[in-house]
Formats: structure tokens, C-alpha cells, sequence
């Protein structure tokens, strides 16, 4: 919801921060015809943050920028008073989540056809599991964690309120992180 909540906006690509403030939600009201789109706030007061950019998203970003230019694609939807969302369909209107998890989902299947159709018989080919968006941000904090970020930061660009919240269901830190601290560790008193 923060993600297919982004406007314009609320990025500076100047200063490289990403403005969360608000989410966009999907819900159904009573049957398929009555679904629609709404602005949330953020589950709690921590949600709202200003995230640094790294080069390759603020890239990624100047690239939809660029692309939505060249095909001619603007926003062309207003919700609760939000306008200009960067993430976008071919007609100027909202994301919806679950088409960006079915896109992924196509993408996996394509790549595990891929590797399948090129494995020998003898091995068992690694194939990519199910996933979904939230999954992306499970991975991203877990990646933040073996990247040495302090947890602090990691709590705060993830807008939780509780560290403990960072800990118990995000970070999942890999045995071979535990033994490359451990062995910082051992060099430290060594």
C-alpha cells in the first residue's frame, strides 16, 4: 500500500528521499462491483518517514519517469484527493496489489520454465519459490540486517514502531551471518 501509494510528489530525486505518509488500500464493500480504492494513513505514527534513495531506485525511478513520458501514460485518477501516483496501469489508473503479485508470479513461473527447460536430467535445478510484494520487504530487511545496517535504522526505514517488531517478523538473520559476527567477535577480543 505505501508503494502503489507513491506520487510524484512524494519523492525528491534531488535529495534522494522517499516520503511515506499514507498508504492506498483496495477493499470490497459488498461484491465486486462495489470495490474501490482508498488513502489510509499509516498504521502508526512511526509509518510516516522520509527514506534515503538508493542510486539504482532513484534510477529505476527517472526510468518510469522516462518510460510514462514516451508512451504517452499520466495519472489520470483522483482518490481521496490524491493525485499524480507514480505507479500506474496503461490507462493512467491506480496499481492494484494484486496485479503486481500476479506479475510476479508470472515472472517466476517464466524463469523456473526457463531453468527447468535448460536443466541436464542429472540435477536438481534451484527453482524461485512463491512470492508476493510483502515478501520483497521481508527480503529487503533481512538483506539490511546482513548488510550490518544498525537495527535502529532498519526499524525506522521499515516505519515500525516496536523494534521488537523488526526482530520477531522481518529479519531472519542466516547462519552464516551468526558466524561472521561471531568471528568479528573473536578478532575483537582476540
Amino acid at each position: 500500500g505505501e508503494l502503489i501509494g507513491l506520487r510524484w510528489c512524494d519523492i525528491d530525486l534531488d535529495e534522494g528521499l522517499i516520503h511515506v505518509n499514507h498508504t492506498l488500500i483496495y477493499y470490497n464493500k459488498g461484491g465486486a462491483r462495489n470495490c474501490s480504492f482508498a488513502i489510509n494513513t499509516p498504521k502508526t505514527a512511526a509509518g510516516e518517514r522520509t527514506i534515503p534513495m538508493m542510486g539504482w531506485v532513484k534510477e529505476a525511478f527517472l526510468l518510469e519517469k522516462q518510460y510514462q513520458e514516451d508512451a504517452g501514460i499520466s495519472c489520470s485518477v483522483t482518490i481521496d484527493g490524491y493525485t499524480d501516483f507514480i505507479f500506474i496501469n496503461r490507462y493512467g489508473k491506480a496499481q492494484h496489489q494484486g496485479t503486481l503479485n500476479k506479475a510476479i508470479r508470472r515472472i517466476t513461473r517464466d524463469c523456473n520454465d526457463e531453468i527447468l527447460n535448460n536443466a541436464d536430467g542429472d540435477e536438481f535445478p534451484l527453482l524461485l519459490p512463491h512470492f508476493s510484494c510483502h515478501s520483497l520487504r521481508h527480503t529487503f530487511a533481512t538483506r539490511l540486517c546482513e548488510a550490518g545496517l544498525n537495527i535502529k535504522v532498519i526499524q525506522d526505514v521499515l516505519g515500525h514502531k516496536d523494534i521488537s517488531t523488526t526482530m520477531d517478523i522481518y529479519v531472519d538473520v542466516t547462519k552464516e551471518l551468526k558466524k561472521k559476527e561471531f568471528d568479528n567477535l573473536g578478532d575483537f577480543f582476540g
